[in-house]
């Protein structure tokens, strides 16, 4: 890989720049904390998780018509509270427990790497999240993108081609002037076939400490930079540290 190629790094935001799980069972806890309930919210979050990709499946073989992340994820929060015996909530609460997603906490490295590339990159998340849930949640982290790119642009979601050949083209730019950092392979791979550049970035605490040691990294030759955080990857791009 050649670093001066690069003009612009887009982001997968779920599990790579944010802790959707720690942030989901937080959210959770603070519903029912004013209440006699009680629940697991942790294999809520994992359950509520697992139900992602079968959603956007349905989208992406054309069984539903298109529909944003909002109206995905309250479809499956609506299963997911029966199942899981949480009772009485309000419309109202009901309504932000379903925008836990547009709240959630970067990892602690990720806005200082990102204020690292800023200067340097043109930086932006490339989500199945939408442009509102995104922005809500950069707003509420301070997390600094130059522009939101979402799957909503191309009414695709990822892994389809249309996602990030949509992105490309609203940045002016060629596809090997493009970098995809993310944390799952998937969305790597189908990137890199469409020719953009490619970062993987470990997060082995995305589904809990308990399965830390089951998420396997891949070799340093697997993409065109493996790092294990955002300082690594500011560092393996040349972005130096910002002095105050």
């Amino acid at each position: 890989m050649t670093v001066s190629t690069v003009d612009a790094l887009v982001f997968d935001v779920f599990g790579t720049v944010v802790d959707w799980r720690s942030s989901v069972i937080r959210e959770g806890k603070q519903i029912t904390e004013s209440t006699d309930q009680t629940a697991d919210w942790a294999a809520f979050a994992d359950a509520w998780r697992k139900e992602y990709r079968p959603s956007l499946e349905q989208v992406r073989q054309g069984d539903v018509p298109w529909q944003n992340l909002d109206e995905l994820h309250r479809k499956s929060l609506e299963e997911l509270l029966d199942r899981f015996d949480v009772e009485g909530l309000s419309e109202s609460e009901m309504v932000h427990l379903n925008r836990a997603w547009h709240r959630l906490d970067p990892w602690p490295d990720a806005i200082p790497g990102l204020q690292r590339l800023k200067p340097h990159y043109v930086i932006a998340p490339l989500s199945n999240g939408h442009v509102r849930l995104l922005t809500n949640m950069a707003k509420r982290a301070g997390i600094p993108w130059d522009l939101i790119l979402s799957a909503e642009l191309s009414g695709h979601y990822k892994p389809d081609e249309e996602t990030y050949l949509t992105a490309v083209d609203l940045l002016d730019l060629e596809v090997d002037n493009v970098m995809m950092i993310a944390a799952h392979e998937r969305d790597l791979d189908a990137s890199r076939e469409l020719g953009l550049q490619t970062a993987y970035v470990h997060r082995p605490l995305e589904w809990g400490p308990e399965k830390a040691d089951s998420t396997e990294k891949p070799e340093k030759n697997a993409y065109d930079i493996v790092a294990d955080d955002f300082i690594e990857l500011a560092e393996s791009l040349d972005a130096p540290p910002i002095v105050r």
